[in-house]
């Protein structure tokens, strides 16, 4: 009630630890078999192989966009942070199939939240790869984006970046 009184806002940290969204291995994006990720092109970043079809909300934030297919999600963290989680390669173009959604687009989601569930099998077999990329994609607008994965993650429990705003 004070707050209100005297207009304080609450003070949103500068910096956002990104747990990984997804269990599995973490791969530099420059070893991503697709050249829009791996030379940077829609922002910095890291991917993962993952070993279940799972993807959990990797911050507390808002999904910015769903992608009508559900094989791409955008989350603007509370410090701005603008992330796009890429669920395997080339896999807009299995139109939404053997992927379930369990969010909308306007969502407030805390870390760990599901996302989007998703038949690893079929991905495998239907897209060109399962690997997943996670990009910082206004890094422009950020101070740093620190990469601390590495090796094989756990969902919402291994931090994979640490990204500091402006």
């Amino acid at each position: 009630m004070f707050k209100k009184l005297f207009g304080k806002k609450e003070e949103v940290s500068k910096v956002v630890e990104l747990s990984s969204p997804l269990t599995g291995k973490v791969i530099a994006l420059e070893e991503v078999p697709d050249p829009v990720f791996s030379q940077k092109m829609m922002g910095d970043g890291l991917a993962i192989e993952p070993t279940e079809g799972k993807v959990v909300s990797p911050v507390d934030g808002e999904i910015m966009q769903l992608f009508p297919t559900k094989h791409a999600v955008g989350i603007k963290a509370e410090n701005g942070a603008e992330i796009l989680i890429h669920i395997g390669l080339e896999t807009v173009n299995m139109k939404g199939e053997g992927f379930e959604a369990h969010i909308a687009q306007g969502d407030q989601v805390k870390k760990g939240d599901t996302l989007v569930t998703f038949d690893l099998a079929l991905v495998g077999e239907k897209a060109s790869s399962t690997v997943t990329p996670i990009i910082i994609t206004n890094g422009d607008d950020m101070e740093s984006v620190n990469k601390s994965g590495s090796g094989a993650v756990t969902a919402a429990q291994d931090v994979v970046l640490t990204v500091t705003a402006k």
